[in-house]
């Protein structure tokens, strides 16, 4: 490959990351773990809702279908608006963009703790996730473009760290807050890290010129097709479930219009010289590998993140509180295992750590695989550390595999791809399970249904046992015998959805390790050390 040269002017500094073993500063450091916590704010800011939907829908006047698109507004809008950032972080600078869109963010979040009604809210999360959703790939990017190849592996260990614990501890800190000062404070709690952000960025980052010439020079047919398309998968996936998939022609529209968007996309990039996000990237192995195994690891971590609530809060009736408990083991330990990671990153072929990673994520929802309905706390505490001690080895190292031989220029759109490509993942594992627990529950209850009828002599005898003990209290006859059938009838209900659930762990965990064999098709990778080694 070759490299041209470029004329700076006097006493400007090349453009892109340090060389290798370059001293980086305290200011860049600042920039660096600012940018970290714009990611995990906008991460947990995807799923923070979900503790305190039923207090939000409360105090909104709607239903639980209704109240799914205070969730699918955020998603929506940041799905579009990540493949965009490369061409924003071009336009206005990474200095000036970021502290805007954390500064509109903090904006419509308190608008949100604001909204009056159900439509509001959902407009207000909308716009919060055009504004959010930027600041996830901005933070990978600023590992690139920031870091000497000899700490990007501290750097990428940190953003794995936003990734994977955000998710974990959405839930545990809304219910927290909701339950201790109510749920408008999920969203007036980004004030705190969102001028830490803005602080940080404003000392750590230098002011670059605003090029609005590639603003009105963009491709605008290609943003308008993927806005399309991605917003419209989005809806498909977030919406399908509830609504019957292609029962209801709403989700048959939103199919169509996707796929529309997205082969326009497709077709729009490849005929402009420079598109606002580079897709032939997909056109390397390591990064089409790299991104396969996001969208898998985005369905272990929303998907996990997704059933085990649901069961808690159902099955073992566990509050908003007690739930996240629960979670938090799936994120704490993260924190002292990923420096760990990131030093063996090094040393050690990233496909050996991602697949020690992958066993471990995807074991630990196999080990969920056979609950029943008094699993609680106890039982999960090992699964849970489980969880958290795979997980920094399969993050780390995607971040690595992606990253691998990506020339500067196309650093922000390879971020913002691989973002994307996660946050995808986690709707349509979300979709897919969503959709597998209703259907196994249907099916786990007619089998059950099959061996306990009134003709079977077990059952006959349970009856009986519960129609006496309810006359015992002094309930008639009549009265004990419906509230008799009426309990085995629950326990029949409880013990299928037990089934599901352990069937939806059971689809998580065989997803995970299958991975494995598509890691494998990428080329070995090291994080790059202090003495310039790298890819190998």
């Amino acid at each position: 490959m070759t490299s041209s040269t470029q004329t700076l002017p006097p006493g400007a500094k090349p453009l892109g990351p340090p060389m290798v073993g370059e001293h980086v500063s305290a200011r860049t450091w600042m920039a660096v773990a600012a940018g970290m916590l714009g990611a995990f704010m906008a991460v947990l800011d995807i799923q923070i809702t979900n503790s305190s939907l039923k207090d939000i829908l409360g105090t909104l006047s709607a239903t639980q279908e209704e109240g799914s698109w205070i969730s699918t507004a955020y998603l929506v809008a940041e799905i579009i608006i990540i493949p965009m950032t490369a061409l924003m972080a071009r336009v206005f600078g990474m200095r000036a963009y970021m502290m805007g869109t954390t500064a509109l963010f903090l904006v419509f979040s308190t608008l949100c703790g604001s909204a009056w009604n159900l439509p509001s809210m959902i407009g207000f999360r909308m716009l919060q996730g055009f504004t959010g959703g930027a600041l996830i790939p901005m933070a990978m990017t600023l590992v690139m473009a920031k870091l000497p190849a000899s700490k990007r592996a501290t750097g990428m260990a940190i953003f794995g760290l936003t990734a994977t614990l955000a998710p974990s501890m959405g839930p545990t800190l809304g219910g927290y807050l909701s339950e201790l000062y109510g749920w408008p404070s999920i969203f007036y709690i980004n004030w705190v890290p969102g001028l830490l952000l803005i602080a940080g960025i404003s000392y750590g980052l230098d002011r670059e010129p605003v090029k609005l010439d590639q603003l009105f020079n963009a491709d605008w047919l290609g943003i308008a097709f993927m806005a399309l398309g991605l917003g419209s998968l989005t809806v498909f996936l977030e919406e399908g479930n509830s609504k019957d998939w292609f029962d209801s022609a709403f989700i048959v529209t939103f199919a169509a219009l996707a796929i529309v968007g997205l082969l326009g996309w497709v077709v729009t990039s490849t005929m402009r010289a420079q598109p606002f996000v580079n897709l032939g990237l997909y056109g390397q192995r390591n990064f089409v590998a790299a991104t396969a195994l996001s969208a898998c690891m985005g369905m272990g971590l929303y998907g996990s993140s997704f059933l085990l609530p649901l069961y808690l809060g159902q099955i073992a009736g566990y509050s908003p509180m007690q739930i996240g408990e629960v979670i938090m083991w799936a994120g704490l330990p993260q924190l002292f295992i990923m420096p760990f990671v990131a030093k063996l990153s090094i040393k050690v072929d990233n496909r050996i750590l991602c697949t020690f990673g992958l066993l471990l994520f995807g074991g630990s929802c196999l080990m969920n695989a056979y609950m029943d309905a008094t699993t609680g706390y106890d039982q999960l505490l090992i699964s849970q550390i489980v969880r958290a001690a795979g997980q920094p080895f399969v993050m780390l190292t995607l971040s690595n595999f992606a990253m691998n031989g990506i020339a500067p220029k196309d650093t922000p759109s390879a971020s913002s791809l691989i973002n994307m490509t996660r946050n995808l993942g986690g709707s349509i594992g979300i979709a897919l399970l969503a959709t597998a627990l209703s259907a196994r529950e249907h099916f786990h209850s007619q089998r059950l249904g099959e061996a306990v009828n009134s003709f079977s002599s077990a059952t006959q005898l349970r009856l009986d046992q519960l129609t006496q003990s309810f006359v015992a209290k002094g309930i008639d006859a009549n009265t004990a015998s419906d509230m008799a059938l009426k309990a085995v009838d629950s326990i029949v209900r409880r013990e299928a959805y037990v089934m599901a659930y352990n069937d939806g762990f059971f689809l998580v965990g065989a997803v995970l390790i299958g991975c494995i064999f598509v890691l494998w098709f990428s080329d070995k990778v090291k994080a790059p050390s202090s003495g310039g080694g790298g890819a190998h």
